[in-house]
């Protein structure tokens, strides 16, 4: 069933389908995290219900542009009702499309790439038996390593990647990031409590600069 959630910011919402995936703390904490400039034209990969692109906006008004790009029908449908509640269309666009089939006209286009991955490897760990929640889970239609070469095709020289994942992928997905042009310039790691050993981590990486690695303070996460 499809209910609205206020965001508690302009009286902007979001809304979500209780039968498909549901978003967590962690687009919240991305959306934070990510950097921000005027004018920014941004993508939103594997954007689920939307959340990540809306939130962004929702903190930052002075972009131009954000492209939602989402594989399940559902939840692009979904995408483009919160689009529509919100008054958004002459900023958002949605896509129900692969990553991997976004046409070459995108290349170069971002400034800003946003992606909340599934965490887990395709063979790792439990995985649901709802196909539609396994896909958000795990890297069944799409893996890390492909959004990192996909994300480096269509950003800018200069534009920005911005990532969360599981702190045991970090050195994989820096090694790929770095292969793909990709340098990462802020981390930052998140606990469960103060002081805790980190569960994920905040990365954003720049294209076509040379290494500028910053580490902020660890956050801690408690929802």
């Amino acid at each position: 069933m499809e209910v609205i959630e206020e965001l508690g910011i302009d009286n902007l919402k979001i809304i979500q389908d209780d039968t498909l995936y549901r978003f967590t703390s962690d687009a919240v904490m991305l959306t934070r995290f990510a950097s921000s400039k005027k004018g920014d034209v941004v993508a939103d990969f594997c954007s689920g219900s939307g959340i990540v692109g809306i939130h962004y906006y929702a903190l930052n008004k002075n972009i131009k542009s954000v492209d939602l790009f989402e594989i399940q029908e559902e939840l692009y449908n979904i995408s483009k009702k919160s689009i529509e509640l919100n008054n958004l269309e002459q900023i958002f666009t949605a896509y129900n499309t692969p990553l991997q089939e976004i046409d070459k006209t995108f290349n170069a286009k971002y400034t800003l790439i946003l992606c909340n991955p599934p965490y887990k490897k395709k063979s790792s760990g439990e995985t649901s038996t709802n196909i539609k929640l396994a896909m958000c889970k795990h890297e069944i239609t799409i893996t890390q390593e492909e959004i990192i070469e996909i994300s480096a095709k269509k950003l800018n020289f200069g534009g920005r990647l911005c990532m969360c994942q599981r702190i045991e992928r970090f050195t994989d997905m820096v090694v790929k990031m770095r292969e793909r042009g990709l340098e990462p310039s802020r981390i930052q790691f998140v606990s469960t409590k103060e002081g805790g050993t980190p569960y994920l981590y905040l990365i954003e990486a720049v294209k076509g600069v040379k290494p500028q690695l910053k580490v902020l303070p660890q956050i801690v996460n408690g929802g």
